[in-house]
Parts: C-alpha cells; structure tokens; sequence
C-alpha cells in the first residue's frame, strides 16, 4: 500500500508533462537496450541521511510511464541514513528504466525540502515556536512543496493570496500607512480572512497593534528589536500572534525562537534546499 498524499488532477498532469519532457520522442536507449517483454525490479536507495517524502509523485511517474508499481518501504516522513532502501518498484523493465530519472527528480527535490524543514524544527525544539513555509516556491509546484515542508514537521503558510491578508510594505506604501492600508481591509474583508500585517520598526509594530489584526510579522528586525517588540504585543490585549520572517538560517533560528515569537517564516526551506541524493538500482531482469 502506497503512503500517499492526495494528488490533484492538476498535479498528475504536471507529473505527466514533466515525464513527457524528459520522454521526448521516445526513451531510445531503453528501448534499443532492453526487450519489450522484459520484466524488472528496482530499489531506491538514499545516498545520504534525510528525511523521505514523496512516495505517491514517484508513484505516479511510475504509473504514467508504463505501469510499473513503487511500494514504500519507508513511510512518507521518516528519517533515513545513507544506504537505506526506500522504496522498491515492479514492473515492465523499460517502464522502471525510462521512468528512473523523473521519478528522482521528484522524491529527491521533495525530500530534500522535508530534510531541509526537519533541521529548522529540531533547532526550535522545546521554544514553543513553530517553523512556517512561504510563499517562495517553484511556480505551479506549491501544493507538493507544501506537503514536504509539512512532512519535515513545519506549518503551512497561506497557499496563496486568497487564503490570508497579508499586508506587506508594499500594501502599506500604496494605501498611504498601517493604519489606513487595516482600515480599507477591515472594511472590505466580507469573507472573515484573517489579517497579518508586516512591520519592520517598534514605531510600527505600535501602529498595527492600534489598527487591531491577528498576527504581525517582524520582518527583518535584529535580535534585540524582536524582543522588545514581544514584549510591546505581549502587553497588548488582545494579543495578536506574533511571527518574524527575513533572512532566518539555522544559525539564527534558535535565538528567534528563545525570543519569543510564535512562528519563524523560512523561505529557504522551498527556494534553497538541495535535493536528497537518492539512486535507482536494477536488481532483478527477466525476459
């Protein structure tokens, strides 16, 4: 049984299109190498440690391509050293050969995110802060970009602009500041979204606490400015929640959590995470 995650149908036709990319006219080496009737199984083995997700997209390439079948031996989540296997596929020879390299692509790019977002939450562990994704993911790719971040133990973000409001400089520059970019929100917002708006001084973390919204985001800021920043939305009642984006790594994330913020916005975990080594090996062929 597969671990899976729903797949839209947009996402299979994404899957398809990227297996008929690398497809082209045809897999002529398989194809001039291996016979037709040939079948064959696989593993798929991790080169180094992290953590696996994206069992079903593979899956899916597998099934796209020709039939073959991927069974996980390892669910969706798990963390992994190097030289576990992780999954084994059946199948017609050729459809597990030509299938091999897009199916890769995928559970590699996809659990190299979930690896990535695992070591942000271990370095938050026990502050009570939660690692969040953004909106800085591979056009179109967002919904399996945001399943591995969750996977690797983060929070979702908002999965588009219709989901949150989220007021940013740019919002707060065009509508002439916080307090009137809020009110123009608060006057329109019919559907009940829930409202965050960006801030990068103490002047203005003052100014959307007086405009009322659910959340604000320190965008930014240096240490000792977040926490005197806490400590201003803590005193307030009600107290939105509190969230601090910008430039966060591994080297920072701790000393962000231990401030005292709710969440920690990571954009890397989507825009610069490399991809977990994985390999396809052949270990059984029959004609």
């Amino acid at each position: 049984m597969i671990d899976r995650i729903p797949l839209s149908d947009a996402t299979r036709h994404r899957i398809a299109a990227a297996l008929a990319e690398d497809v082209g006219r045809g897999d002529r080496t398989t194809e001039w190498c291996v016979e037709a009737g040939a079948r064959g199984r696989a593993e798929i083995v991790a080169k180094s440690t992290g953590v696996i997700f994206g069992h079903a997209v593979a899956a899916e390439v597998f099934r796209c391509a020709g039939g073959a079948e991927l069974e996980p031996l390892v669910a969706e989540g798990s963390a992994v050293g190097r030289g576990t296997r992780i999954a084994g596929v059946a199948g017609p020879a050729r459809t597990i050969l030509t299938g091999e390299r897009t199916a890769l692509n995928f559970l590699g790019r996809l659990s190299g995110i979930a690896s990535l977002t695992r070591r942000f939450v271990a370095a938050v562990e026990g502050t009570g802060a939660r690692i969040t994704d953004t909106r800085k993911t591979t056009p179109l790719w967002r919904e399996l970009e945001r399943a591995a971040t969750a996977a690797g133990g983060a929070v979702n973000h908002r999965s588009g602009l219709d989901a949150m409001v989220l007021i940013k400089e740019n919002h707060i520059a065009s509508a002439g500041g916080i307090a009137a970019a809020v009110a123009r929100v608060h006057g329109a917002n019919r559907e009940g979204l829930r409202v965050e708006v960006e801030v990068t001084d103490l002047d203005e973390v003052r100014e959307a606490l007086a405009a009322g919204v659910d959340r604000i985001m320190l965008d930014n800021m240096d240490l000792a400015t977040v926490r005197e920043a806490v400590r201003l939305i803590e005193d307030h009642d009600p107290r939105p929640e509190i969230e601090a984006s910008g430039g966060v790594d591994l080297d920072t994330v701790g000393d962000l959590a231990r401030a005292g913020v709710g969440f920690i916005s990571v954009g890397a975990l989507t825009h610069s995470a490399p991809a977990l080594d994985l390999s396809l090996r052949m270990t059984e062929v029959e004609s």
